[in-house]
């Protein structure tokens, strides 16, 4: 007997998903985690996800399922963080394949839970944006999550929904989820971060490392995307609740919308008739966009002067944290030299490092 999370939305909710493991059970026995590879364009230049056909050294282990081992590549031009995060975390990966839209999705899940026969499903979504209705001024990307949701939904056991970090994936705020949460399942803290820490160190998730940021008491505002979107870190930040099911459904129409999908085009097609956009309309155009940047050399003294610069601004506008990935958009560099950038900010100014984010100086 083991359990199986499904992270809603793939990247960050698959490192939330081991952290959430390693705090309710420690080392009794290790989750199955189900997670797309779905990077956004920081990590994979091809918009949209990837499926089993993206790469190398997937292992079998169900017809429709792949398992993604340390061995595993991403075959060029794509990226993915899964083999890596497989090399790092003592979970096992399988991979969610959208391809075949929220039936080909059902297919796998009935599939891994008869292979498994888990003695728990949750379906583990950080920030809440699962709980959309669809037409909220600040969803940015309903497709991930309505897909894992319409799926969960009609396989045949029993699902837990879980929301980790409310309102910290900047898409819904916090007091507008409150009436749905349900009962407090657990509150992280400093110790449960740890499992991820190392993770955190490379991982580009924004909604995850504020959520190890705020079970390790990190409090303010954090700008973060591209967009440089505020959101507030507060005591619920490191909260996981219970929401029932079929309620998270009942709100969500693009869930109930792309149940009988076949094709993640259909889906596509349900999410601009419904939200008025697609997410992976919006990579492609970024990607389009991003293939027209020459980006040079990571200059030090250049960086870090615009660093300031940045930093007077966000003082202005509240802003007491950030993350890394939205000082490399704000800074004009390319997806490749974050972790340079963070390297050299680190090294340079140590004291307003707030694992894993950064902070902004309250005066010069």
């Amino acid at each position: 007997m083991t359990r199986l999370i499904v992270a809603a939305g793939g990247g960050g909710d698959a490192v939330a998903a081991a952290m959430l493991d390693a705090a309710l059970y420690g080392d009794e026995g290790q989750a199955v985690i189900l997670t797309y590879a779905w990077d956004r364009l920081l990590v994979d230049p091809i918009p949209g996800p990837r499926g089993a056909d993206s790469f190398t050294g997937l292992e079998h282990v169900t017809p429709a399922v792949w398992a993604v081992p340390a061995e595993a590549r991403p075959i060029p031009p794509a990226g993915s963080t899964l083999p890596r995060l497989a090399a790092e975390l003592p979970h096992t990966l399988a991979l969610l394949d959208p391809h075949r839209g929220a039936e080909g999705i059902t297919r796998q899940l009935e599939e891994l839970v008869g292979h498994l026969e888990p003695e728990s499903i949750d379906l583990l979504d950080v920030g809440g944006d699962i709980l959309a209705r669809g037409n909220e001024p600040t969803l940015r990307s309903p497709l991930a999550d309505a897909l894992t949701l319409a799926a969960c939904c009609q396989v045949n056991a029993p699902v837990r929904l879980l929301i980790a970090g409310p309102g910290l994936d900047g898409e819904l705020p916090l007091d507008y989820l409150r009436g749905v949460l349900g009962p407090l399942v657990h509150t992280f803290t400093a110790k449960d971060a740890e499992s991820i820490s190392s993770v955190l160190e490379w991982h580009p998730s924004e909604a995850t490392g504020m959520l190890a940021a705020t079970a390790r008491g990190v409090r303010g505002t954090c700008e973060v995307r591209d967009a440089g979107l505020p959101v507030d870190l507060t005591d619920e930040g490191p909260t996981v609740h219970d929401v029932d099911l079929d309620e998270a459904l009942s709100r969500n129409e693009l869930a109930r919308a792309v149940m009988a999908t076949t094709t993640l085009d259909e889906a596509e097609a349900y999410s601009r008739e419904i939200c008025g956009y697609s997410e992976i309309d919006y990579e492609r155009n970024k990607a389009a966009w991003l293939k027209d940047q020459a980006p040079g050399e990571l200059d030090p003294k250049m960086v870090l002067a615009e660093l300031d610069q940045f930093e007077g601004n966000a003082r202005q506008r509240g802003i007491t944290h950030t993350t890394f990935r939205h000082l490399t958009e704000a800074l004009s560099l390319d997806g490749n030299q974050r972790q340079d950038l963070r390297e050299l900010l680190i090294s340079s100014r140590p004291e307003q490092y707030a694992a894993p984010l950064w902070s902004i100086p309250t005066s010069i």
